[in-house]
């Protein structure tokens, strides 16, 4: 695992103060088949660096119905602020910031973890429930024994073409 940090000095330093990064590697407590890759832009806007981008993976996964192992295919944008200085109340009027969009506040750090921000995007962006296919009826689990709340009756004969 090598380091994936970029100090926030490097950002300020280059032309319109942003960077391209690339990803490919693997994460982790993460169990992907291949690499984790991502596609980022680091831009600097004043008091806040801004990270943009998209991660894609394959991920190994199980099957919360039927325990069957199944590949994920993740595939999102991370959309993320990075607050130089400690937060402050005056950031409210001064930033506009996009519905949905986190700040991380970096404590006067001098560089951004991209490792640990995609770690953190991949936990955060896994099915809460996951289910191998839309065709996974765990049969082995739900018994029709299983319903016997005599209102379930009616779903008993449902024919699903």
């Amino acid at each position: 695992m090598s380091s994936h940090m970029i100090s926030i000095q490097q950002i300020e330093d280059s032309d319109e103060k942003t960077i391209e990064y690339h990803f490919s590697d693997s994460i982790k407590d993460i169990d992907s088949d291949g690499p984790v890759n991502a596609n980022l832009v680091l831009r600097s806007l004043g008091d806040f660096i801004e990270v943009s981008g998209n991660v894609s993976a394959t991920l190994n996964l199980e099957c919360d119905v039927c325990l069957n192992p199944f590949k994920y295919n993740l595939n999102i944008n991370i959309d993320e602020m990075f607050a130089k200085n400690a937060l402050s109340e005056d950031y409210a009027q001064e930033t506009e910031l996009k519905e949905g969009q986190f700040i991380t506040d970096l404590n006067g750090a001098q560089e951004i973890d991209i490792y640990d921000l995609l770690y953190q995007s991949v936990i955060l962006n896994l099915p809460n429930k996951k289910v191998c296919g839309i065709n996974c009826n765990g049969k082995e689990f739900l018994k029709e024994d299983d319903l016997t709340d005599p209102r379930l009756d009616v779903f008993k004969n449902i024919k699903i073409e």
